[in-house]
């Protein structure tokens, strides 16, 4: 027998959580489907994870800066307590979340979902039908093309060692591989990022990645540019990297590797074919409001949706708020992905928002580029944080910023102020006119205008 409803979200994540609760809201007969624990990858297998055990990089960061100016003592990381302080925010999640649907109305149903047609599901022995059907399952690890990538450990696995490994090889210069880095760096693990090209995080400003690889450096991290990795080989004791630099052949030994590559959407196993979806390696193709090109009952939000947003939790939260209104009210609303701030949290944090200076002066902008080392700051200097930079770019015909790039351990604070003046258009006039609380990180926004 199918059971029919208004909406049916495939995925629990911020994402699909914030389509399926606003959809109930509104009266629609509402399902969720997950073939796995509910909450999604930022709360459970993420974002949030991550910053408990990031924080505790910080920390100790911190100490070991202000060791001779106040600070007698440099702590260390207990990995054991920290993983078992990170779980106390992960393990009730599931069941907190599943309940919280109920409580909306929500319907829960649990397995892998496929599609029948254009408008039916199946989920083990079940058959669902949805008028509306969002697809929110995120993304996984993308292959990699490596002899040995079965010995490869994932992101989620790293937030759930037991122990950390003395040596530690990060394949991939992204996100994963820096912030985990930084938090095995500080634990006292030998850590090494191996990156194909010349230039890690290259969607940040390459001034400021410059800056963080220098210090990465200086807290034991090895990084290897150029370095493309062809296999993996695992002995009785160790694992064998073998990567290639140019004419040279390179063999890092660790007792870790983890999969910092990249990640591609989770739509493999959907059948979308049967559903009438179209879709490439990119995502679910998609028109300005988020719905389907090729199944007017069918929408995607967050990392499976192929959109200039990039694949970050607010950015699906936001997408998922816009296709709640287009469902409910038959709206026509559509994403803007301009400002979208985005940070690393390694220690010192990389921030940015908006256009890098590359891209502005390729869009023909007449720019003024402020850029700066704040190390000398008060902001800073009297918690001995460096680097610390800022690099701001302005529209000199408008007087707007179009992009904010920063490092320092205030930049994920920091970026916000830029984001929402990038975003609401605030001239650059205005922002140097508000009188903010000194002394604070925010009070020296003026002078990096």
């Amino acid at each position: 027998m199918t059971e029919k409803f208004d909406v049916i979200v495939i995925g629990t994540g911020p994402a699909g959580s914030s389509v399926a609760t606003s959809c109930a809201q509104e009266g629609l007969r509402t399902a969720v489907i997950d073939e796995r624990a509910y909450g999604g990858t930022c709360p459970l297998r993420g974002c949030n994870p991550k910053k408990v055990l990031a924080s505790a990089a910080t920390m100790i960061d911190e100490t070991e800066r202000m060791q001779g100016k106040g600070i007698a003592k440099p702590a260390t990381i207990n990995w054991q307590d920290l993983m078992e302080f990170k779980r106390s925010f992960t393990e009730p999640v599931p069941e907190a979340k599943e309940k919280s649907f109920e409580k909306a109305g929500i319907e829960t149903f649990h397995g892998q979902a496929q599609f029948l047609d254009e408008k039916t599901l199946k989920i083990k022995e079940k058959v669902l039908e949805g008028e509306k059907i969002v697809i929110a399952t995120g993304a996984r690890p993308a292959p990699l093309p490596v002899d040995g990538a079965d010995h490869l450990t994932y992101s989620e696995d790293f937030l759930e060692l037991d122990q950390l490994p003395k040596r530690v090889i990060f394949v991939g210069g992204g996100y994963i591989s820096f912030e985990f880095a930084h938090i095995a760096a500080r634990a006292g693990s030998d850590a090494h990022i191996v990156q194909r090209g010349e230039q890690p995080l290259k969607s940040f400003d390459s001034d400021m990645v410059d800056l963080l690889q220098k210090k990465s450096k200086e807290i034991g991290i090895s990084i290897h540019l150029n370095s493309s990795v062809n296999a993996i080989e695992k002995s009785d004791k160790e694992y064998i990297v073998k990567a290639s630099k140019g004419d040279e052949e390179v063999s890092l030994h660790g007792d870790l590797v983890v999969h910092g590559g990249g990640r591609v959407p989770q739509i493999d196993d959907l059948k979308l074919d049967q559903g009438g979806v179209n879709h490439s390696k990119t995502g679910i193709t998609v028109n300005t409001y988020l719905q389907s090109v090729s199944n007017e009952h069918v929408y995607a939000v967050g990392d499976v949706a192929d959109t200039n947003g990039s694949p970050l939790t607010p950015v699906g939260e936001m997408e998922g708020k816009i296709v709640s209104q287009n469902i409910v009210s038959n709206a026509k609303q559509e994403a803007n992905y301009n400002g979208i701030p985005s940070v690393v949290y390694s220690e010192p944090k990389l921030a940015k928002a908006g256009l890098t200076e590359k891209e502005a002066r390729e869009a023909n902008y007449d720019v003024k580029v402020n850029h700066q080392d704040i190390s000398d700051w008060f902001t800073y200097s009297h918690t001995n944080d460096a680097p610390a930079a800022v690099k701001i770019i302005i529209d000199k015909k408008t007087d707007l910023i179009l992009g904010a790039h920063l490092i320092g351990g205030k930049s994920d604070e920091l970026i916000n102020y830029f984001a929402m003046a990038i975003q609401m258009s605030i001239p650059v006039d205005k922002l140097k006119n508000v009188v903010n609380a000194f002394p604070t990180a925010v009070s020296d926004i003026p002078s990096m205008l």
